[in-house]
């Protein structure tokens, strides 16, 4: 029953009950909407879910070295009422229904080993050392590299990841021109930065928070100066309008309250123009390039192909579920069929949509004539074919 779930959502992310259409579809005998409700809870059990993740885990090879991308994301619900699990949080597109939010923790390629849930309202800070703590305890791993965006990292929650004795890359704000920088352009004046450019400012341990030391990247794009100039430009073309009356005030960094006179920050202004195009990098690995931990970093797209293959092509929206066991059982179901949906698209070498629409279009009729069963089926096109041989070739090691 889960196996044939899970391709069902594969096939077409739907809800249970329509479930049964995509299974007869198929030409997989559908089974009553009673059973499928009947085998939900089992899923639901931890026990059933770090089976899962086990077999994830082992396919994706994890060691002590290995990287791993966490990132977080929030489901909403259709109610207006709390319960403890599902309540409303934070939320980055300021909706105020409540909500659970997901840890999602894949290896460099975007391969899914584990995914949580949580209440909420617990902040995305807080959730990333439960998970990946709890999933190296489960495969007894001594140390991984998390991989993890500035957004994810308060300064409190990177003192636990030393703490721990973790290793990271992890992305940085910069609240201010970095000093390797200053000391560039004086070393360079009126020679703009270099479209690129890497600048290297070791951090070394101080005695008195004992931790291993630690580099920062800054690196210099032009393109991303072209696109942040343009947005301050915009930005500042705003606070104007809202500071000589000739239009509203909305939220704009760039204006400056006195009282109740507005004015532009143009302090603020400069710095921000004299930021755009950098992006900081921080790792405490030893032994490594620059272009490694940046490489690294931006392997985070990954996961965020993940999250959007889990929300919008898989929507794993349990938005009527009431019970914590129902909406447990539910993301067990989506997690399997992101896994699946993975490995299909790292064997074939297409998109799981593109796959899914294409391998649709073809059936395999059997027609009982007598005692005789007659078989017609379309021709596969080559490039199917081949996608199906890639397939079956690996399937006796999965």
């Amino acid at each position: 029953m889960f196996r044939q779930l899970v391709l069902a959502w594969v096939m077409e992310p739907t809800s249970k009950h329509d479930s049964l259409r995509v299974f007869g579809e198929a030409g997989i005998a559908p089974v009553s909407y009673a059973t499928v409700k009947r085998h939900l809870p089992r899923y639901a059990d931890k026990k059933w879910s770090e089976r899962l993740a086990a077999a994830c885990a082992a396919h994706a090879r994890l060691g002590p070295a290995s990287l791993v991308l966490y990132d977080v994301s929030a489901l909403y619900f259709e109610t207006n009422t709390g319960d403890g699990f599902r309540e409303p949080g934070f939320s980055k597109e300021r909706r105020l229904e409540p909500q659970i939010a997901i840890g999602l923790l894949t290896d460099a390629s975007g391969f899914p080993p584990m995914v949580q849930g949580f209440e909420g309202n617990k902040a995305e800070t807080h959730t990333m050392l439960l998970v990946i703590e709890a999933f190296m305890k489960a495969h007894r791993l001594p140390d991984v590299t998390i991989v993890a965006d500035a957004g994810m990292i308060s300064e409190a929650n990177k003192h636990a990841i030393e703490q721990a004795g973790l290793s990271f890359i992890l992305g940085m704000r910069i609240p201010d021109l970095p000093y390797v920088v200053k000391q560039w352009q004086r070393a360079h004046p009126d020679i703009p930065l270099p479209d690129g450019h890497i600048f290297i400012q070791p951090w070394p341990a101080g005695p008195s928070r004992p931790r291993r030391h630690q580099m920062v990247y800054y690196q210099y794009w032009a393109d991303r100066a072209r696109r942040t100039l343009h947005g301050i430009a915009e930005q500042v073309a705003k606070a104007e309008h809202a500071i000589d009356g000739s239009a509203p005030v909305k939220r704009n960094r760039f204006i400056k309250f006195t009282g109740a006179t507005k004015s532009l920050n143009q302090n603020l202004v400069d710095k921000a123009k004299a930021l755009a195009g950098l992006k900081g990098y921080i790792t405490n690995l030893d032994n490594v390039t620059a272009e490694f931990v940046i490489d690294a970093y931006h392997r985070l797209f990954e996961i965020e192909k993940s999250f959007r293959m889990s929300k919008h092509d898989r929507k794993p929206r349990p938005i009527y579920h009431h019970k914590r066991e129902s909406i447990d059982a539910h993301l067990t179901i989506v997690f399997a069929a992101l896994a699946v949906g993975r490995w299909i698209e790292a064997r074939t070498r297409w998109s799981i949509k593109k796959f899914v629409r294409t391998a649709r279009r073809h059936r395999t009729i059997r027609i009982r004539a007598g005692d005789h069963i007659l078989t017609a089926a379309d021709p596969l096109p080559d490039d199917l074919r081949d996608a199906l041989t890639r397939i079956h070739r690996d399937e006796g090691t999965h």
